[in-house]
């Protein structure tokens, strides 16, 4: 039985949101899988009875205490022992979660994380990947977008290697290539740390490196894995998203673009940590919670965590 954990007190709709997401990815989940609620249980259960579900249709984990968006994470963590982050880190430690997904405070899920799971064997940071599509049907798997708004060189070749084992293994392409983000092609362009991380990326035989690239050029097919600093990837995030709702907002149709929508997929995986984690994000409603929880029992079904942790120390570094 393949058991997903889903903060039910996560993020800015949460617990209505979170409670409909679940009862509608209860009908596409697959049969041996099952979803473990974490909240107060009093809530939770009389949420499903509202919605018309029944709570034996699911795992109800009592946490009565929740962390708030908008909560200094390191202070909510000490002074809420019994959260619903907390609480399912616990269960996804001892294995009796295999994912858990949260649209929760991102703060309090990172610490916690480092907290509890910590990282796996060799990697220094942690980071959050967003794939995108890319127009000839590929996709291009953009990595920090979020964590680290300050970055070592190292950290941006093991941020490479994360991402080109998670497309690998997970999206199944075949030795991806992997660029880095820049502002410029040329191998001087960008900051300090920008030029040394191309150095490193292009000495380092773990990856296939193709250079630099242009944010303009991002969505043209030539690369699979691109890396930045978290503040960079951030930003870019953002900015697709906002160039998504403005087509939304004048009612601009089109099958590519439509794949911009972040409730499409609902969440995000944590490459690096010991377990799988997928973040979703904090505006999610029903619709990106149901998909977080689809994309959470695609990723603990191919053993993201455990693939990551059996390749990143074989492969051959430089």
């Amino acid at each position: 039985m393949l058991k997903i954990g889903l903060d039910i007190m996560g993020g800015d709709a949460a617990p209505e949101a979170t409670v409909k997401g679940a009862i509608a990815a209860l009908r596409e989940i697959e049969e041996n899988s099952t979803i473990v609620l974490f909240g107060p249980e009093d809530i939770i259960v009389e949420l499903l009875k509202k919605q018309g579900s029944s709570p034996e249709f699911f795992e109800i984990i009592h946490a009565p205490e929740v962390i708030l968006m908008k909560e200094h994470p390191v202070n909510a963590l000490q002074k809420k022992p019994v959260n619903s982050i907390s609480v399912a880190y616990k269960y996804l430690k001892e294995k009796d979660i295999d994912v858990f997904a949260s649209a929760g405070n991102s703060g309090a899920m990172m610490i916690a994380s480092l907290n509890s799971i910590g990282l796996l064997e060799g990697v220094s940071r942690p980071c959050v990947s967003s794939t995108y599509p890319i127009q000839n049907g590929n996709s291009n798997t953009l990595l920090d977008v979020g964590i680290n708004a300050d970055c070592k060189p190292e950290t941006l070749l093991q941020f490479a290697v994360l991402g080109s084992i998670y497309v690998s293994e997970i999206l199944e392409v075949e030795n991806p290539r992997v660029a880095l983000l820049n502002t410029g092609e040329e191998e001087t362009k960008g900051s300090l740390l920008y030029q040394k991380a191309y150095q490193l990326l292009k000495s380092s035989e773990a990856i296939n490196f193709v250079g630099n690239i242009e944010a303009r050029d991002f969505f043209d097919g030539k690369a699979e894995v691109t890396v930045c600093d978290g503040f960079t990837g951030n930003i870019f995030l953002k900015q697709s998203e906002g160039f998504f709702k403005i087509l939304k907002k004048n009612n601009i149709k089109n099958s590519y673009l439509d794949q911009f929508n972040f409730e499409e997929y609902g969440g995000t995986p944590v490459l690096g940590v010991n377990g799988n984690v997928v973040l979703g994000h904090g505006i999610s409603g029903q619709e990106a919670i149901k998909n977080m929880i689809l994309t959470s029992e695609e990723i603990a079904q191919k053993r993201l965590s455990e693939v990551l942790s059996e390749k990143f120390n074989t492969v051959k570094w430089h």
